[in-house]
């Protein structure tokens, strides 16, 4: 379960999320900040989070599915993951929902650049995301380990993300 504050601001060029997220996964208490630069499409640009202890992540994409660490490291190994999925928050389920508006009425499999707030060490994780109406969307781990009908609000972001996240 967690508690998670998020604004979103529209920019020139698109939105930025920023978020305090609390919660406990897996027996382990975790507390982070992060900020998500958007284009106008819901493509992510970059991101930053850091938890309350001072670990910190941060990537860029420079082109659709090419990430680049702060220190100019190209990340191969995540190659081809055009969204995020923070572990900590279901607001980085919306992104792929409102990206892919209107695609997503047939079962649609991504890669995604996925953070556990454990370790947060980026790794590649295959998820499908399917349109069931259109305030309901089905997430499924492409390994089956889990599955969730996420309602979404006329914006299209999370409001539901069942055993984790509701909306107050």
């Amino acid at each position: 379960m967690g508690l998670e504050h998020l604004s979103l601001s529209a920019t020139p060029s698109g939105v930025v999320a920023r978020s305090a997220v609390i919660g406990e996964r897996k027996a382990a208490s975790f507390g982070a900040f992060y900020e998500i630069h958007l284009s106008a499409g819901w493509q992510v640009e970059r991101f930053r989070i850091e938890t309350a202890g001072g670990a910190r992540l941060s990537l860029s994409q420079d082109g659709p599915g090419r990430w680049t660490a702060d220190d100019g490291t190209n990340r191969a190994d995540l190659d081809g993951c055009i969204d995020i999925d923070l572990a900590g928050t279901p607001f980085t389920n919306t992104l792929p929902i409102r990206r892919l508006d209107g695609q997503l009425t047939t079962p649609t499999e991504l890669r995604m650049l996925y953070v556990p707030f454990d370790t947060f060490e980026p790794l590649v994780d295959a998820q499908r995301y399917t349109e069931l109406s259109p305030h309901l969307y089905r997430y499924e781990a492409m390994d089956g380990t889990f599955a969730a009908d996420l309602p979404v609000d006329e914006d299209g972001l999370v409001i539901d993300y069942p055993t984790l996240f509701r909306r107050v």
